[in-house]
């Protein structure tokens, strides 16, 4: 059964979309630390830069492997439709830092680092509901 479900399109595409997370992923979470520890930023201000670079590059990674896109529809309208679910994504990132930080900041001031996965884990369902209903080309049998 799990063998069927990884060989179906959707186990692919979950695969596939768990791989560019996962990379997207250590490039926002890199980046942060960056902007927060060397660069001096206040934590949201660094979260948010990192997310939207990390963003970008999912957003190519996710049209070019991901997702079976309609070749034919608007490019443009692709990307908005893409970047409003994308500041969505940021809002519900920041929301959940700021909670899990407010919370755990008094037993270390570093908490956002602990925090930060998990804010990354309930944008990425986000994410890939989204993409699936908005972004996927639909197709006749489905």
């Amino acid at each position: 059964m799990i063998d069927k479900f990884l060989k179906s399109k959707l186990g692919q595409q979950i695969m596939k979309f768990g791989l560019v997370g996962v990379l997207c992923f250590a490039i926002e979470y890199i980046l942060l630390i960056v902007l927060k520890e060397l660069m001096g930023l206040p934590v949201l201000v660094a979260n948010t830069t990192a997310f939207v670079v990390s963003a970008a590059i999912n957003y190519i990674l996710s049209i070019a492997f991901v997702f079976d896109t309609d070749k034919k529809a608007n490019k443009l309208k692709q990307f908005i439709v893409f970047f409003v679910f994308a500041v969505g994504g940021c809002i519900i990132n920041n929301l959940v830092l700021k909670g899990g930080t407010l919370l755990l900041d008094r037993f270390w001031d570093r908490s956002y680092i602990l925090v930060k996965p998990f804010a990354t884990g309930v944008v990425m369902v986000y994410n890939f509901i989204t993409r699936k209903l908005f972004i996927e080309k639909k197709t006749a049998d489905e």
